[in-house]
């Protein structure tokens, strides 16, 4: 058991999966301030404010993850050689229209999403309270983020679903 009542084999596995996370999120962050630095076209003020807003929300979970990942008494990965091999996502080039900008970013949140679910699947077979809430807050927040970002792309004259 850990100073914190963990079983040491079940957080190995939920670390494993929270470096994996990591990763993605080092990748999506990087991606962000691509997307930030070459936007341009009649949507360039809205998406330039929003992919930086998007970027600096990144870069505090990067550290929270990297944070709790020592705080279950692990080191967390921090080389970009090793997140460029563990990460689901991929680098993106630089000459995009807005929309394949956006498109991209909502299959980054469907991958980091999925990852996350991983997570929280781990972490609960770990008993690990503290990694769920932590990813679960993240779960709800990237979901509205992605709902705004598929408004987004929506034209005016699109409705929502009927249930």
């Amino acid at each position: 058991m850990s100073y914190l009542g963990l079983d040491n084999a079940k957080t190995e596995k939920t670390v494993g999966e929270l470096n994996t996370l990591l990763a993605d999120y080092h990748l999506y962050y990087q991606k962000l301030r691509n997307f930030h630095w070459n936007i341009i076209g009649k949507n360039f003020f809205d998406l330039h404010e929003k992919f930086e807003e998007l970027y600096d929300d990144a870069k505090l979970k990067v550290d929270e993850i990297a944070e709790r990942i020592l705080t279950l008494r692990h080191q967390p990965t921090s080389n970009l050689s090793d997140y460029l091999k563990m990460s689901n996502i991929k680098e993106s080039g630089s000459r995009l229209s807005d929309f394949d900008m956006i498109e991209i970013l909502l299959e980054d949140h469907r991958i980091l999403l999925n990852q996350m679910r991983k997570v929280i699947d781990i972490a609960e077979a770990g008993g690990d309270e503290g990694t769920i809430d932590l990813i679960g807050a993240y779960i709800r927040e990237l979901e509205k983020t992605s709902w705004m970002l598929d408004a987004w792309k929506m034209k005016t004259s699109d409705n929502h679903k009927q249930i």
